[in-house]
């Protein structure tokens, strides 16, 4: 059953929120929150996303904020480093807003920067972690094969954990799983679950190592666990540049996998130059730790998207509520 729309519309808050470092092409993140009876939560499919998909992600904030978490295994969650496409300068300042990190997750092929410019921003991530740190690197899909195989070997002397997303496609991925199998680098799928018409198909097709589970694009906690026990394959859980809000699910969909082998990509509060809450959900030494999120109502009104924002994402909240009930 879903909570009358009426309730939704009372209680939603539109915010914006500025970027410390530019992401994704944005300099600002938007997000609705609603408050449930278990707390709030977060509806913020990007922009350029359909209301059909878009509406996954309000079945998620719905089970968040309106249905009881499942058992939490642990108290705290170790998260990655995330450093977006900046120059080897920059680097170390990105990497000391994750105090404690011991794994960095950069970003690669974005458009604009050369494969030269990834290798020089690797190398720094290696430098500054030591030989100790495990680094990952994500393509979010923008490599066809022939690429993916030349950075991977590019970027094999450093020593990397897994490549994310190399390629859009589930028959490219298994491809380049085929041709740099030897390598020892592991291939993880993001978007070819998380936006893919079948989840499961990446594993049925063994064309991934690891599965990258975003809460949020999947219907929430639950349908995210069930995705992980059918495929049977090791998960690190990310987030999608949320508040801390959103972050809070990402950590108790975390905290409820049995098997939690790798550092997830929960440390995005720090990507953030302001957050809804005065207890933002930042790394300290190297981990986050579970719990519900409360926004601050002063954040709140600080933060409040401009008026034909607001009126765009309630209209679309209204919207993609429609689709649930159909």
């Amino acid at each position: 059953m879903l909570p009358p729309l009426a309730e939704l519309l009372r209680t939603a808050r539109v915010v914006a929120l500025p970027l410390a470092t530019r992401f994704r092409g944005l300099d600002a993140r938007e997000a609705l929150l609603v408050e449930g009876p278990e707390g709030w939560a977060e509806f913020s499919p990007f922009a350029e996303y359909d209301d059909a998909e878009a509406a996954t992600w309000l079945r998620a904030a719905l089970d968040f904020g309106w249905q009881a978490t499942p058992p939490l295994l642990r108290e705290r969650i170790p998260v990655n480093a995330t450093v977006p496409a900046v120059t080897a300068d920059e680097v170390a300042g990105v990497l000391a807003r994750f105090p404690g990190c011991r794994t960095a997750k950069v970003k690669v092929a974005d458009p604009g920067q050369t494969l030269a410019d990834d290798v020089a921003r690797v190398r720094m991530v290696r430098r500054v972690l030591g030989p100790e740190g495990r680094i990952r690197v994500d393509a979010n899909g923008l490599w066809n094969v022939d690429e993916a195989e030349h950075a991977i070997h590019a970027l094999n002397e450093f020593d990397l954990e897994y490549v994310e997303q190399p390629c859009a496609t589930i028959k490219e991925l298994a491809e380049i799983r085929r041709r740099t199998g030897y390598l020892d680098v592991g291939v993880a799928a993001d978007e070819s679950v998380r936006r893919a018409k079948d989840p499961l198909l990446v594993a049925r097709t063994g064309s991934a190592d690891i599965l990258v589970i975003k809460a949020a694009p999947l219907g929430g906690i639950r349908a995210a666990l069930a995705l992980i026990n059918q495929t049977g394959l090791p998960a690190v859980v990310s987030s999608a540049l949320d508040t801390s809000v959103g972050i809070s699910m990402g950590a108790h969909l975390a905290a409820a996998i049995p098997e939690l082998n790798f550092d997830c990509g929960l440390g995005t509060a720090s990507l953030l130059a302001a957050d809804v809450t005065t207890d933002p959900l930042l790394p300290v030494d190297g981990g986050i730790p579970v719990r519900r999120v409360t926004p601050d109502p002063q954040l709140l009104e600080r933060y409040a998207a401009a008026d034909d924002r607001r009126d765009w994402w309630l209209a679309r909240l209204t919207r993609c509520y429609a689709l649930l009930t159909d």
